[in-house]
């Protein structure tokens, strides 16, 4: 198949995944590397479409907004990608694109997709054809849900992050280690 990593087929995988060109590692030595890089490591909030709420999300919880930018980590910005979008139709389905990139290895060389932030498009319930479309990217990669916020709407930011999101700032404050999610193969 063209543009197949090494090694087999094009699948979709979600957990650790060990490329090639990096030997595995034993759990003592990784959970040192793994305490090392922690300590160090930024994640990038990167939008899968415009207005997806990078800014606000970087200013509430931390990390850089990339906006709809790549990060350049051979230039010494964050290698972590947070992809965000809008949970209306459209918004999931830039999440389903962008994650074809990375299934592919089309994303710029080094950087890793830590996980998916979806946030709310509207006070409520998602329909089901919406709610299907997000298990469906929740069987790819992590997935973090983001409520409707009536104060960001207005601009304030001062009011603190709902407590559906405390795993999401937990992910900000210690981002994970480098090669635990989806990344590139290049």
């Amino acid at each position: 198949m063209q543009g197949s990593p090494p090694g087999g087929p094009e699948i979709w995988i979600r957990g650790p995944v060990v490329t090639p060109e990096q030997p595995a590692q034993s759990a003592q030595t990784a959970g040192a590397a793994s305490e090392m890089a922690v300590g160090h490591r930024k994640l990038a909030w990167v939008a899968a479409h415009g207005g997806a709420g990078t800014s606000t999300l970087a200013a509430v919880f931390g990390g850089v907004d990339a906006g709809r930018s790549w990060p350049r980590s051979d230039q010494g910005e964050p290698d972590g990608v947070l992809l965000v979008a809008r949970t209306h139709a459209a918004g999931l389905q830039a999440v389903s694109h962008t994650l074809d990139l990375f299934r592919r290895g089309e994303q710029p060389p080094g950087l890793e997709l830590v996980a998916v932030a979806l946030v709310a498009d509207a006070p409520g319930r998602l329909p089901r054809p919406l709610q299907q479309r997000i298990k469906v990217i929740g069987s790819v990669v992590k997935v973090h849900r983001v409520p409707w916020m009536p104060a960001w709407r207005t601009g304030d930011l001062t009011a603190p992050p709902p407590r559906e999101t405390s795993e999401l700032a937990a992910l900000i404050a210690a981002p994970p280690a480098r090669d635990t999610h989806m990344r590139s193969n290049r």
